[in-house]
């Protein structure tokens, strides 16, 4: 009995420690962008699903020998996938397909190992079922999700700050070897043991004899709300990462609650209205309250707040989602006899709300939708289950507890239209990719001397213009002449300057050019550059020469000859802050190859969330430079605060007396400097 559960809880201690692995692994090479972690979660739930077929085709029409003799072989050979580290031939070009580029790499990388531990959670169930038919076999369900657990509460405190990327995954590697060892014997002992023999042959004893097969209404239900509460999860997800940052411990957050909904629910026993740590009595009161309120933040744009608050919310709210979608799978769990059926459906309908999050909304809608959607269709569902559990109570509760369920419905629903109104105000394009959501707004009419347009990503503002010819070409939000950049550039003022820029958003910088001057921009998403030529004006007016490259800035560089600039730019936000991998030591030396002598790196570090600055000056250092901080606080509307840290081994610039306001970049305890194979977020968190 001890060996099933030391496989289960091996199992599903690799199956979620390699999902962050993997990811942080592949994350740098397209962009850094949060949909790299939801397509990665559309590949993990449809070969758990794939792995939920098999153990139900497996366990109910092969002979016990038979099982362990197939499941063995599929074993060793997954052997041959290790160690799961993503090959450099799998970076992508600049023309690649995001999407299909990841499913296919993590394929290839760990495709038949992930396979197999998704496996064995019904499989080792089932086989421990027939073995055991007295235990309660859905005990090993909530075991597997408590490995689950462990391991995504482990990863962002204690595995990730401790360990590089390749030591993670030679230490999975070897862990995974073990457990092909703890699944090969527990399939042998399952194939010898006399009780799953017999109930193999027969395939009846006195408990199942007389337990129903589930209707069909009940695998329709099994679909719909497993479905749900893993659309609640990646929209969640989806939602925080794209407005913050795309990196582990913020994926991982919800994953977490996801799971935790999953052990609560499974523990004990109970019936229709309570399973496990679930009731409906205080379960969907609270639903509805917090989904009340998630819907009041969509609309009044949440994305301003702090970091805190909104995980705060969404994850409460995710929570108590994803208790109420469980604890009703868990309420209508069948007999052991179709446990794999059970989890087959589950898993089907996971993979659909993987699906439509990942694959399907990013190609339908040209705004962020899906988690709308979400909020609508549970407290929908939320609201039928409500009606049905008051049927059976006085008149008086009959019609009041469902007008209430029926009242926060509508409530979610003027709530959500809000927030579609106010995406749609002052939206002259709209358009989203892999990347994102890209709108551009006009504020003002465009006889109105003020009116401005501006490029906003999700709810981060990427620049903004003037649209008055006279006034156009002023280089207004983060590029004002008090700003770290313009004054790093003014500095080389005397001739004409070489400037490479990683990340576009509408040109702004471009004003600064002159003629003679010849600005190098790399961009990763096609689309900002498409909007930046087609509805802003910096590009087409700028004096300077101007080359726009397509692609991560980083490996465009690693791939460009040497171009000795003068200054380059690192001004390419992914959500609420640069992604990690434009910040690493390697980075930097990339960056350096590029750069003329005496030249000068300018990060733009202003973002209400990390505070970057210390983390780039051990960078610095560890490559024998030096480091300025400017930040700049203006009084004219027109331009934002900046905080930008300059780092150049130039002595004449760092002695200059344009910076002769830099700050003093306060040291962080603890902080290690930042690699590709190592970083650790939680430090610079503010």
């Amino acid at each position: 009995m001890f060996l099933f559960a030391a496989t289960v809880f091996t199992s599903a201690f690799l199956l979620f420690l390699v999902q962050p692995i993997i990811a942080k692994q592949i994350l740098p090479w397209f962009g850094g962008n949060a949909s790299v972690w939801t397509v990665c979660m559309v590949f993990f739930q449809m070969v758990l699903l794939g792995g939920y077929a098999y153990a139900d085709i497996l366990s109910r029409r092969l002979a016990p020998r038979s099982q362990a003799m197939v499941h063995t072989l599929l074993l060793a050979a997954s052997l041959a996938f290790l160690p799961i580290l993503a090959a450099e031939s799998w970076k992508p070009g600049p023309d690649t397909e995001p999407s299909l580029r990841i499913l296919l790499l993590l394929t290839w990388t760990i495709g038949l190992p992930y396979f197999l531990l998704s496996t064995t959670g019904p499989l080792v169930q089932a086989w421990f079922a027939r073995s055991y038919p007295s235990a309660t076999v859905y005990r090993l369900f909530a075991l597997s999700n408590l490995a689950s657990l462990a391991a995504l509460v482990a990863y962002p405190p204690l595995i990730e700050p401790a360990t590089s990327l390749p030591a993670q995954s030679y230490a999975w590697s070897a862990v995974y070897v073990i457990f092909a060892a703890l699944c090969g014997v527990s399939a042998w002992m399952a194939a010898k043991h006399p009780a799953a023999v017999k109930i193999f042959e027969s395939n009846k004893n006195s408990e199942e004899k007389e337990a129903p097969a589930p209707r069909a209404a009940e695998y329709l239900l099994w679909l719909v709300l497993s479905a749900l509460g893993s659309l609640m999860l990646l929209a969640v997800t989806s939602h925080i990462t794209q407005n913050v940052a795309s990196v582990p411990f913020i994926w991982i957050v919800p994953l977490v609650l996801y799971l935790l909904s999953f052990i609560l629910v499974f523990d004990v026993g109970g019936g229709r209205a309570r399973s496990g740590w679930y009731a409906r009595i205080w379960g969907l009161p609270l639903l509805f309250v917090l989904l009340a309120a998630m819907s009041y933040a969509l609309y009044e744009n949440l994305g301003v707040m702090k970091i805190r608050y909104t995980i705060a919310l969404y994850c409460a709210g995710l929570f108590a989602a994803c208790m109420f979608c469980h604890g009703e799978l868990a309420a209508m769990r069948p007999a052991p006899r179709y446990l794999t059926r059970f989890y087959l459906m589950v898993s089907i309908g996971g993979a659909a709300g993987g699906l439509f999050v990942g694959l399907v909304a990013p190609r339908v809608f040209h705004i962020f939708l899906e988690l709308p959607i979400a909020l609508l269709s549970c407290g929908a569902l939320a609201a039928l289950l409500t009606w049905q559990t008051a049927r059976g109570a006085s008149r008086k509760i009959l019609y009041a507890v469902p007008a209430f369920a029926l009242a926060l419905t509508a409530v979610i629903a003027w709530h959500v239209s809000e927030y579609v109104a106010y995406i749609n105000t002052d939206a002259i394009l709209m358009t989203r990719n892999f990347y994102g959501t890209l709108r551009a707004k006009q504020y003002g009419r465009g006889d109105d001397p003020n009116a401005t347009r501006a490029l906003v990503h999700g709810v981060i503002n990427h620049g903004w213009q003037y649209v008055d010819p006279a006034l156009r070409t002023e280089p207004i939000s983060y590029f004002g002449p008090g700003s770290g950049i313009a004054k790093a550039l003014d500095f080389y003022g005397g001739r004409p300057r070489r400037v490479g820029i990683i990340g576009l958003g509408v040109g702004s910088f471009t004003a600064w050019g002159r003629p003679g001057d010849y600005f190098r921009i790399y961009e990763l998403d096609p689309d900002v550059v498409r909007i930046a030529r087609e509805q802003f004006w910096y590009l087409s007016d700028s004096k300077a020469k101007i080359d726009v490259v397509v692609g991560d800035g980083r490996l465009s560089m690693e791939r460009d000859p040497p171009q000795k600039f003068d200054l380059i730019s690192v001004d390419a936000f992914s959500s609420g802050s640069i992604p990690i991998h434009l910040l690493t030591r390697e980075a930097l030396q990339a960056y350096r190859r590029h750069l003329a002598p005496g030249g000068v790196i300018v990060y733009n570090v202003t973002n209400r969330f990390v505070n970057l600055a210390p983390q780039l000056k051990l960078v610095a250092e560890a490559e024998g430079m030096k480091i300025l901080l400017i930040s700049d606080d203006p009084s004219e509307d027109k331009y934002s605060g900046t905080s930008y840290v300059l780092v150049t081994g130039n002595p004449a610039l760092v002695a200059d007396k344009r910076f002769a306001d830099a700050e003093e970049i306060e040291p962080i305890k603890g902080l290690e400097t930042w690699t590709d194979g190592f970083n650790n977020l939680f430090k610079v968190v503010r």
